[in-house]
């Protein structure tokens, strides 16, 4: 939808609002009105007019029920409203209505599909009202489906129309969705307050310390005293330049030196003190570091006491997990932890401990979030058959269903032989051989029929290794389901250089690290380790991330919806104190992995 308003310049806004706040032209025909309380009276009413005046009252009922919480009857009162009879105001107002009754049902792409009504290429000649009601469901609807960075533009284009309640709602919305966009995404746009914003955005995202972020923001508030942030700082920045840092003089790494997967834990190690190294010589005050080793430690008592006598503010580590488990258990703790595991359990333990870790269960949430801003509603799901495949799958599965999602059906992979016979019962491939057998039977003569897969799976959610992707795609395609759109988790990525052309088309998460190759840090480290840039780069980015997060903490405990841009994710402290990721999206796609970006939006 492509309305005038967006061919004005904001220096000509004000022209436009003294032309806005008179009532429509006649050619456009009058609104509905809006002053009814009693919605049988206005139906009676309005049962008594004919033509476009019966239209107003019709749609002023259906308004009525809207704002009395009465979704259903609003929809069945608009639903029978003949609109060949409505004037253009009418109809920009019964779509606009239908788009708000769509989003309140959760179907943002139908809320879309109304707003490209053709009538709206008037609606710059509405009262200013109607304009706002209108954009701001528009840019609800492009949140909803996915396109942050659109309805932020939606949001910042109508902004100057807003005051009130309104205007701060539409603010706050502003920056917490350019917040939430990926670094790659924080590009200059040529547009004036679009790239302030972006610019302060980036600002936060910086893993610059707390006062360094606080100074950061002032300079950029005295270099744009006439930006709408600048002006009105977002309340999350007003309470983050509140914060009293406190900085972290001493902290200790503890780690194993004798573990079964120490390439995993020297990984761990190497990206912390890269990132530690890295911010010394861009002149940041960094902490003195302590190394520990967890192997020797027969009790975590006698740790958190020799840690006190060497003035520990801060423990990173252990990574081990029946170590987290110990911890989580404990009611209190005499120094901050910030572990680097999960426990698995999400009991409530100590205020002192915080959990971090690349869990799969986030990507799974991720998936779900992702195949629902698609329009998808019924999934069905493959597995693996183990411990890691049930919790990847509780965790889609509860998230799919909070959001409102169906799973139809769920397959764990075990044995390749059966891997065939496994999509042929999700798909009951089976069952429409058998019509075709049971058809042929009865009229007694070959019938040439193509088995029919069931319709109502919209989506795959697959959580695999590459080895068993590659068997899954090409008998998905074998069992007549190779249309079936596959979201997974970045365990089916082989890693750099390893593509297989049965992934193509497959979508995924995937962190930072594998997208940004320009990231400073990510540079320093594969330049001193190589082999950072294969599948071990998971760990030495979430060394990285560590160090960060060690001068994070406190501006995420403060601040709960705040968040920080790793290597690993967009960052933030959930309730239960454990850091949960946000990754990007990306594809297999032409032998490469590519990252989806949000549709451009005119």
């Amino acid at each position: 939808m492509k309305t005038p308003l967006r061919l004005l310049s904001i220096l000509g806004l004000s022209a436009v609002l003294v032309a806005c706040s008179s009532s429509p032209s006649n050619s456009l025909g009058q609104l509905p009105p809006t002053k009814y309380e009693d919605l049988d009276k206005l139906l009676l009413q309005a049962s008594k007019k004919s033509d476009s005046q019966a239209v107003g009252l019709y749609l002023a009922a259906a308004d009525l029920a809207w704002q009395q919480k009465q979704a259903l009857r609003a929809r069945e009162i608009l639903e029978g409203i003949d609109l060949s009879q409505a004037t253009p105001a009418q109809q920009i107002f019964a779509k606009t209505l239908e788009a708000e009754l769509a989003l309140g049902r959760k179907q943002p792409k139908s809320a879309l599909q109304a707003l490209a009504d053709p009538s709206f290429t008037h609606l710059s000649e509405l009262p200013i009202s109607q304009q706002a009601r209108t954009q701001l469901a528009r840019a609800q609807a492009l949140q909803d489906t996915g396109k942050p960075l659109a309805a932020a533009r939606e949001r910042i284009f109508i902004a100057p129309l807003l005051d009130g309640q309104q205007a701060f709602d539409n603010h706050q919305s502003i920056w917490a969705l350019l917040s939430s966009l990926p670094r790659t995404q924080l590009k200059s746009s040529g547009q004036a307050d679009l790239d302030g914003w972006m610019e302060l955005v980036r600002l936060t995202k910086a893993s610059d310390s707390l006062e360094q972020q606080q100074a950061s923001i002032k300079q950029w508030m005295a270099k744009n005293p006439q930006h709408p942030a600048a002006q009105q700082l977002p309340e999350t920045l007003k309470k983050l330049q509140q914060i009293q840092a406190k900085n972290i003089q001493t902290l200790a790494l503890l780690l194993p030196s004798q573990d079964p997967n120490q390439n995993v834990v020297n990984a761990l190690r190497n990206g912390f003190f890269a990132a530690h190294y890295l911010a010394q010589a861009n002149g940041q005050a960094t902490p003195t570091v302590l190394v520990y080793d967890s192997s020797d430690i027969a009790s975590m008592d006698a740790f958190y006491k020799q840690a006190a006598a060497d003035g520990i503010e801060l423990v990173v580590g252990p990574w081990e997990k029946p170590l987290v488990r110990q911890l989580a258990s404990r009611s209190t703790l005499p120094i901050t932890t910030l572990a680097l595991n999960y426990a698995d359990s999400h009991q409530s333990g100590s205020k002192l401990l915080f959990q971090y870790g690349l869990a799969a269960e986030d990507e799974a949430r991720l998936a779900a979030d992702r195949a629902w801003a698609d329009g998808m509603r019924r999934a069905a799901a493959l597995v693996p058959q183990n411990a890691w495949g049930d919790r990847v799958l509780a965790a889609f599965s509860s998230h799919w269903q909070s959001l409102g999602g169906e799973l139809v059906v769920t397959k764990h992979i075990d044995r390749p032989v059966e891997l065939a016979g496994q999509i042929a019962d999700m798909f009951q491939l089976r069952a429409s051989e058998q019509r075709s057998k049971q058809l042929e039977n009865t009229l007694g003569t070959k019938v040439a029929a193509q088995p029919a897969r069931r319709q109502d799976i919209d989506f795959i959610f697959l959580a695999a290794t590459p080895q068993q992707a590659r068997q899954i795609k090409p008998t998905l395609a074998f069992q007549y389901a190779g249309d079936v759109p596959i979201y997974a988790t970045s365990a089916v990525n082989p890693g750099p250089g390893e593509i297989y052309p049965e992934l193509e088309g497959i979508q995924f998460s995937e962190m930072p690290w594998f997208i940004e190759s320009n990231d400073a840090t990510r540079q320093h480290i594969t330049y001193h380790w190589p082999q950072a840039l294969g599948s071990m780069g998971r760990f030495y980015a979430m060394g990285a991330d560590a160090y960060q997060l060690a001068s994070q903490l406190q501006q995420l405990q403060v601040l709960p919806n705040s968040s920080a841009s790793g290597l690993t994710g967009i960052l933030q402290l959930s309730p239960d104190q454990r850091i949960e990721r946000t990754l990007y999206w990306t594809q297999f796609a032409n032998g490469a992995i590519e990252q989806i970006h949000e549709a451009q939006i005119d």
